[in-house]
Formats: C-alpha cells, structure tokens, sequence
C-alpha cells in the first residue's frame, strides 16, 4: 500500500473516531449516570434552569473522563504498540482487539449479573440459533446494554433517596401555609429557599460529585 494510501486510511480513521467519540463518551463511560444524578438533583432542588443543561452535561463529561481515565490511559498504550504499523487490515484487527480488553474489563465491572443473564437469555427470542452460537456475556453486543441499564437503574436510585429529604420540606412548608390560610401563596415560593439553604449547608454539590466518583471506586 502507498504512502498516500496509508495517510487516507488514517485520516479516514481518525474522521469516524471522532464521530463516534460522543457515542463512545455516553455508552461506554459513567456519562449516563452522573448525567441523569444531576438533572434529578435540580429537578428536587426546584430550580428547572440553574444550572443550565449545558453545565451538567459539562459536569458529567469531565467526571466520566477522570473515572475512566485508567481505562483510557491502557486503551491508548495498546492501539499504541510500535508492533502495529497500521499498514495492514490485520494491524487494524490487532489494535480493535486491544482496545476492547480494557474496555471490557470496565464495563463488566460496573454491570448487573441479572441484566447480563436477561440480555443473554433475550438473544434465544430476536436472534436467529446461529448468531445466539456466536456470542457470550462476555461480548460488547451483551455488556454494552446491560451496563446502560444497569447505570439507569442506579442513576434513579441515587435520585430517588436524593429526593426525599426536598420532598419532606415541600410537605411541610404546604402544610405551614395551609395551617395559616395563606393558600394563595405558591408553596415553591418558600420552600425553594430553604431547600438551597440545605443544600448548601451540607455542601450538597461537593458531597454529590465525591459520591458519584467513589462509587466507581
């Protein structure tokens, strides 16, 4: 193969890298989980537009890259090896297969047993016998949407104890108002203050992102 063969080839490679990286980015890291955390915190909180979307997303972006860091790190050392030229579809081979150790490593780690063994048992219904032959719990087809699932799953966990405190001051701030007869008064009109007062007291931002990145520990 040329020189200008080899140097389309990567360029070709590098262009679908890169528009896939956001794909990659939600699927195969701790991007859902976090992502989901925080729009369930502001929703609880009350205020529907602070922070803005495009902070949280920044927020769980940066927090997905320093937890799969480690994983990043050996991924590159192995589609890096000076053995692999890139010359040959063989080379190309090797480095996918080296990225994807890693990566499955991560990813079985953080996934459900039970929505393995679903999606597993899932194949003998929409494959056909050949193609459920073909494959194990250990694949990316399978580990890929157990852990989506499984990340939702403990992304609304977390919401759901995160949101019963701020439901107990709504309660009890209804309850104040309509004991006093101010029933024109919006509930979210007090209650919004005291639940940042709260969550300021406690360091909520600070407490929440250490316990999002420890519970990859």
């Amino acid at each position: 193969m040329t020189s200008d063969g080899n140097d389309l080839l990567v360029i070709m490679a590098i262009g679908v890298g890169l528009g896939l990286l956001p794909f990659l980015v939600i699927t195969f890291t701790s991007f859902i989980k976090i992502a989901v955390v925080m729009f369930l915190i502001r929703n609880a909180l009350g205020i529907q537009q602070t922070p803005p979307n495009l902070v949280l997303y920044a927020i769980a972006v940066v927090l997905a890259l320093y937890i799969s860091s480690p994983v990043i790190a050996e991924v590159y050392a192995n589609v890096n090896d000076p053995a692999l030229t890139y010359e040959t579809f063989s080379d190309w081979e090797r480095a996918a297969e080296g990225a994807k150790g890693p990566v499955k490593e991560y990813l079985q780690r953080f996934t459900s047993a039970k929505e393995r063994e679903f999606f597993m048992t899932a194949t003998a219904r929409i494959w056909s016998e050949e193609a459920q032959q073909q494959v194990s719990s250990e694949d990316l087809i399978i580990l890929v949407p157990s852990f989506i699932v499984s990340e939702l799953t403990r992304a609304f966990e977390i919401g759901f104890l995160l949101y019963l405190p701020f439901i107990v001051i709504d309660l009890v701030v209804s309850a104040v108002l309509m004991s006093l007869g101010m029933i024109m008064v919006s509930p979210l009109v007090i209650s919004v203050p005291f639940k940042l007062f709260l969550f300021v007291i406690v360091d909520g931002w600070s407490r929440l992102m250490h316990g999002l990145v420890l519970s990859y520990s």
